[in-house]
């Protein structure tokens, strides 16, 4: 068996039923180019492992790594690059909404000089539209797409592809410093190395899924705007923190929304009803933390209940913080806005650094 020319890597979630596909796909596609095909699963409850490891023993050139305790695609991409032993690897959906027929075509332009390589829905001018129809999707990309480019400064058609080749030494550059939180791992790779190195694109139509549910949605919507600023303000701004701001600042609505329809639709004394809103908006803070800031240390069953006990604590502990910073900034002439300010900065800083360690044991 000769030593593999390219590594894929294949980040997974409940994928079982589209692996055995994709990889006869992938392998008739490859012709008689040596390859191995690396399976990252984030434990997937359908048994996609089994079905990996049940594949692997006939089939040489697949392997599993089975991840626990850890979610997020571009963590997945990362790990499974750093297990890739082959001198290219590739990053590829296990759905076949990815092209496997252009992977010859990417991986001769890495023999040809190039450093990275794009399958790209939008090159050329062209859009893959089968799978992708919504035209309001579409566009959604496109600005998605502009901003991108004008933050990265390397210009690119499909900077949010998740079809991607490269070098074993940008793999190895890539790992050491972009972030493992959300699903754009291409566009933080071109934000940091796009202007040292030589990017090339490929076509490819985008198309419907095979089997399972699209990961994609709201929350990597999210996730992407986050990644966006914190690459915008040159990375001070943690991701995980912009998105717990985020979640925050829709608290107040949530907060006010409350308030108003329990003092004035149900007759609620207003103290009552202040609680009461308060309480409601840091449940929905929590609940919302815990599916999109912390989604790859998503609390389920009795540990939701624990976190939002401890949240509740963390939180009260950070509104006193609030109060006392800013009436003692404000018993020091400072104006009521800037108190204010520094005393709600204050305890969201509180609050995230705490509950990051204390609630969802991030560290």
């Amino acid at each position: 068996m000769r030593a593999p020319e390219l590594s894929i890597v294949l980040p997974t979630f409940n994928e079982a039923k589209n692996i055995p596909l994709i990889v006869d796909k992938i392998a008739a596609a490859m012709g008689d180019i040596p390859f191995e095909i690396i399976v990252v699963d984030d434990d997937s409850p359908d048994g996609t492992v089994s079905v990996t490891r049940e594949l692997a023993r006939d089939k040489p050139h697949v392997r599993c790594v089975h991840r626990i305790n850890r979610r997020g695609l571009s963590g997945a991409c990362i790990e499974g690059m750093m297990a890739a032993s082959a001198p290219v690897v590739a990053v590829m959906d296990a759905d076949m909404q990815h092209d496997e027929t252009r992977l010859p075509v990417m991986l001769n332009e890495i023999r040809n000089g190039a450093d990275l390589v794009i399958g790209s829905r939008y090159v050329e001018g062209r859009k893959a539209v089968s799978g992708f129809h919504k035209q309001s999707r579409a566009r959604g990309s496109e600005l998605a797409t502009s901003l991108a480019n004008q933050i990265t400064g390397a210009y690119t058609t499909d900077p949010m592809s998740g079809f991607f080749m490269m070098t074993r030494q940008l793999a190895d550059r890539a790992a050491r410093s972009v972030s493992r939180e959300g699903f754009k791992i291409l566009f933080d790779i071109v934000s940091r190395f796009g202007h040292d190195v030589r990017i090339k694109e490929v076509p490819f139509q985008f198309r419907e899924r095979v089997e399972g549910e699209s990961k994609l949605g709201f929350l990597v919507t999210l996730q992407f705007l986050g990644l966006l600023v914190s690459r915008y303000t040159g990375g001070i701004v943690p991701v995980k923190f912009l998105l717990y701001g985020l979640v925050g600042f829709s608290g107040l609505f949530v907060h006010m929304a409350a308030l108003f329809a329990l003092n004035s639709g149900f007759d609620v004394p207003f103290a009552s009803a202040q609680i009461i809103a308060t309480f409601v908006a840091m449940t929905t803070n929590f609940a919302i933390n815990n599916e999109v800031t912390y989604a790859h240390r998503k609390l389920k069953g009795w540990n939701f209940v624990t976190g939002l006990i401890t949240f509740y604590i963390v939180c009260g502990i950070g509104a006193l913080a609030n109060v006392s910073i800013a009436l003692r900034l404000f018993e020091w002439d400072w104006s009521v806005a800037v108190a204010g300010f520094a005393g709600a900065l204050m305890s969201a800083v509180f609050n995230y650094a705490v509950t990051k360690l204390v609630t969802w044991r991030d560290d």
